[in-house]
């Protein structure tokens, strides 16, 4: 009983020997594995580029459509183009009311015209006259009362009333006349001219957006519209590949963790372009651990908790392509590149792609 009790106690502790060896073992593996010598950490990854979607932001039908799949296009780049007849329509007739409504603006600030104020002063002057006329008829009537019927004099009343009135009427017609025209009246118009303009503006980039171009460098990916379709906001016509920077989505053992840093220069090589390598940089590591995935090619990996890191890397030449397996090695030694690190454009970078 005792000599199995034994045995069995053997067994085990030979069994916890042999894993703790494996373990030990595995370890090590990992970390030659990833350790080239002279301060360089090697990792592995693939090619990821990301993409935009290409849609105009108005809704008509397209009429010419300039780049074909696979090629290359620079910031700026006109595309394609939509039906503006239309809306070409519209700026014409905006343009016609501004100018209108600029006359009206000048004429209303440069007030009235000198033979307006001329005929003012006539028609003053004539209705004076008239109620001269007339006061003078009223008084000789009143002095021959009576020779004259009480009809006659109250009809000679009554055109001197009227002719006064028409008078004061008259005056006033001139002190408006004078005066010019309201400063609230030059303000409305003002403001009316102000919303022709907009409106115009408006226009103007509406007849821009009708032109579709390319927001940075890339290659044309897919063409999804083709001229005669209509086009639309929630319709892409193109997809676009942002070729530069591309990047490589890696993986960090957690053992080698610490031996990374964002900023630091990297040699980015490919199998199918033996002895050429592309300068990068580490731009992103991310903060939480998981499985590694199943694209990682090396069984004994795939159970092990690593860290997402991206390292971007310019291809000017476009030899990288999307999906391609790359290698990438990290130099330890060399100086971090503060910009890369730290900077904006780095944090930028290092968010986009997924």
């Amino acid at each position: 009983m005792k000599t199995d009790m034994k045995k069995r106690f053997f067994r085990i502790f030979v069994l916890v020997i042999i894993a703790a060896a494996v373990i030990f073992g595995a370890r090590w593996y990992l970390e030659k594995e990833n350790d080239t010598g002279n301060g360089r950490l090697k990792i592995y990854g693939t090619i990821d580029i990301r993409d935009a979607s290409l849609a105009f932001n108005e809704q008509e039908r397209i009429v010419e459509v300039l780049v074909e799949e696979g090629d290359p296009v620079k910031a700026g780049q006109v595309l394609a183009r939509l039906d503006s007849e239309r809306l070409k329509a519209q700026v014409d007739e905006a343009q016609a009311q501004i100018g209108a409504q600029q006359e009206v603006v000048k004429r209303l600030k440069t007030g009235s015209r000198s033979q307006e104020i001329e005929q003012a002063r006539a028609e003053v002057e004539a209705a004076r006259i008239m109620v001269h006329y007339d006061k003078q008829l009223y008084d000789r009537l009143q002095e021959t009362s009576g020779a004259t019927s009480e009809q006659a004099l109250d009809d000679a009343r009554s055109r001197l009333l009227v002719e006064q009135a028409q008078l004061e009427v008259k005056e006033k017609a001139l002190n408006l006349v004078l005066e010019g025209p309201r400063q609230e009246d030059i303000a409305a118009a003002e403001k009316r001219l102000e919303a022709l303009q907009a409106n115009l503006s408006l226009l103007q980039i509406r007849l821009g957006d009708m032109t579709l171009k390319a927001p940075t460098p890339g290659v044309i990916e897919s063409r999804i519209l083709e001229p005669g379709e209509m086009a639309g906001p929630t319709r892409p016509v193109f997809v676009l590949a942002l070729t530069d920077p591309k990047w490589v989505r890696a993986y960090i053992p957690e053992p080698e963790l610490g031996r990374i840093r964002l900023g630091m220069k990297a040699s980015v090589l490919s199998d199918s372009y033996p002895g050429r390598s592309l300068d990068g940089w580490v731009g992103f590591i991310s903060p939480v651990a998981e499985f590694t995935p199943r694209t990682v090619e090396t069984e004994d990996l795939r159970t092990k908790l690593v860290y997402e890191a991206r390292v971007f890397v310019h291809d000017e030449h476009d030899m990288l392509r999307l999906g391609m397996p790359v290698t990438v090695l990290i130099d330890e030694n060399a100086p971090v590149k503060a910009d890369d690190a730290d900077s904006p454009s780095s944090e930028n970078k290092s968010g986009v792609g997924e």
